[in-house]
């Protein structure tokens, strides 16, 4: 039986196959056997694990996290550990899982006292720094636990919480799960001999961003598109990637940046692409090897199609391959590489802004919104609504004809959960119908001044009388204020703000789209 060198663990680690692995010290084998006692008791506490067992009556189908199989019979629960095992697991040597934080297969090492450590052998035998192709700065350093200065280290591969062995870089604040490091090792490498018996998955749904069927499809760690996007292997290898993304060149030159070659990197720095303006979460880009360069490899000409035509644009886009500093006139902001233009309109846009909505709906405004490449001269400059820097004119914007009022198209548009397309019919169908149904007399400064309204059955008056009166806005509840609306033949008053409100309004904090109604029963203004 092979010793190993400790791996800083404090006992002596012994390698061990398949049978030992599942057997305890005096080499019963426990993961099969039956429970024997008729009244399996209601809580277990065992010397091998921290916290008590607690019976889980219910028969469930589980897969044990001790030894690794299926069952449906009696189990126990560890609410501070969150597993669940057999009634029979409960005595091995603690949760069988190894320092990589997955559950452990031999050939792997266990602690020769049986206190429950394991390791991988092939993590086991990993050196205690790495230089990895994907981040030549400064080599990954092995460390037995995240740094303790972390309070949540997620992984910059998988995105997942890392608990026991992790690669880290300090100076770049980047951490990678032992498995995701060597992982992403051998793909730089183009070793993928963990990929070759893995089955493709066809594409399956629509690769179209907006479809709703896209928002619980898991995505590739490479390019953090959703995975069945494309051809990919099957899931159940640990990692979800696409075919394409794990047989990308390791360094290429490209026409879009001729200084440097660029080379498939993790973005440590975090700078935005230059093509698209979206910064990588995680993943790798190409990176220019004076890392001022980022580009998704997306959005790389060989990847652009040389013309792009859409709906919400009249004419077809054709690429402009070379590097040329622009300001896109579709969203108003600087570009430098790859963009697209229409000679007919005269238009020179980003990739993205190639299929930017027509009409929105957005929570910043009650209105249909409509974009624009170059506002009408009523409009003149005006400031964003939400940032309240200037709107330019002659650059694409977001405007509502209705308020005269501008928005920016990043401001209106950077979060996905605020907004969604309208069809121009759906736009029209947006009501705007005040509670005043009609006008009955106005002052020489066209002010309202005589009114009927949908939720009273007199005419009413706008007061001129300054305070004194005790009653409460029959709208909003709140104490009446200038300026407001009375009735002269009840007590019924009403702030002007208030009688002025649309029948109908949307309410963004409500997933519904439906327009909330007007349901004042001369009491309180209530939408519902």
């Amino acid at each position: 039986m092979e010793v190993s060198k400790n791996y800083g663990h404090q006992h002596p680690l012994v390698l061990l196959n398949e049978e030992q692995l599942m057997s305890n010290p005096s080499g019963t084998i426990l993961a099969d056997e039956q429970s024997k006692s008729p009244s399996p008791p209601l809580m277990i506490e065992d010397e091998n694990h921290p916290h008590p067992f607690t019976l889980f009556w219910r028969r469930v189908p589980l897969i044990c996290e001790a030894c690794g199989t299926e069952g449906n019979r009696v189990a126990y629960t560890c609410g501070t550990c969150s597993v669940i095992v057999h009634q029979n697991c409960v005595s091995l040597p603690c949760i069988i899982k190894s320092r990589c934080g997955e559950k452990v297969s031999a050939p792997c090492f266990g602690c020769a006292e049986d206190c429950g450590f394991y390791v991988h052998k092939i993590y086991a035998e990993a050196p205690s720094e790495l230089n990895h192709p994907f981040h030549q700065q400064h080599p990954l350093v092995l460390l037995q636990n995240p740094p303790s200065t972390y309070t949540w280290y997620a992984c910059y591969f998988c995105g997942q919480r890392c608990e026991k062995f992790v690669y880290h870089c300090s100076p770049c604040n980047l951490g990678f799960h032992i498995k995701c490091a060597w992982f992403t090792f051998n793909i730089a490498q183009n070793n993928l001999k963990e990929l070759e018996h893995v089955p493709l998955e066809p594409p399956m749904i629509s690769t179209n961003k907006d479809d709703e069927q896209l928002e619980n499809v898991p995505e590739c760690f490479a390019c953090w598109e959703p995975l069945a996007n494309y051809t990919y292997f099957s899931p159940h290898c640990g990692f979800n990637l696409h075919q394409k993304c794990a047989e990308l060149p390791l360094r290429l030159n490209h026409i879009c940046h001729r200084k440097h070659p660029l080379l498939l990197q993790f973005n440590s720095d975090g700078l935005s692409c230059k093509i698209c303006q979206e910064t990588p979460g995680r993943g790798f880009p190409y990176v220019c090897s004076s890392r001022k360069f980022v580009v998704h490899f997306e959005c790389l000409s060989l990847h652009l199609a040389p013309v792009i035509k859409d709906e919400r644009h009249e004419h077809p886009f054709s690429l402009f391959p070379r590097r040329a500093p622009f300001v896109c006139d579709a969203c108003g902001t600087e570009g430098t590489y790859s963009a697209y233009i229409c000679c007919e309109c005269n238009i020179i846009v980003h990739k993205k802004c190639t299929s930017l909505p027509s009409i929105i709906k957005s929570k910043w405004h009650d209105h249909a919104i409509f974009h624009n490449y170059f506002l009408p001269d009523d409009f003149g400059s005006s400031d964003c609504i939400i940032c309240h820097d200037a709107v330019s004119p002659e650059h694409g914007s977001c405007c509502c004809s209705y308020c005269s009022i501008t928005f920016h198209v990043r401001c209106v548009t950077e979060e996905a959960s605020s907004y969604y397309i309208l069809s121009r019919e759906e736009a029209y169908k947006i009501s705007d119908e005040s509670s005043v149904t009609c006008v009955l007399e106005r002052n020489d400064a066209g002010q309202t001044t005589y009114i009927q309204h949908f939720k009273h059955t007199h005419n009413l008056q706008l007061s001129a009388y300054v305070g004194g009166y005790e009653n409460n806005c029959d709208g909003c509840m709140l104490p009446i204020s200038n300026p407001f609306y009375c009735c002269s033949q009840c007590q019924f008053f009403i702030h002007n703000a208030c009688a002025e409100l649309p029948k109908k309004k949307h309410e963004w904090h409500y997933k519904c789209r439906q327009q909330l109604q007007d349901v004042s029963h001369f009491t309180s203004h209530v939408y519902y």
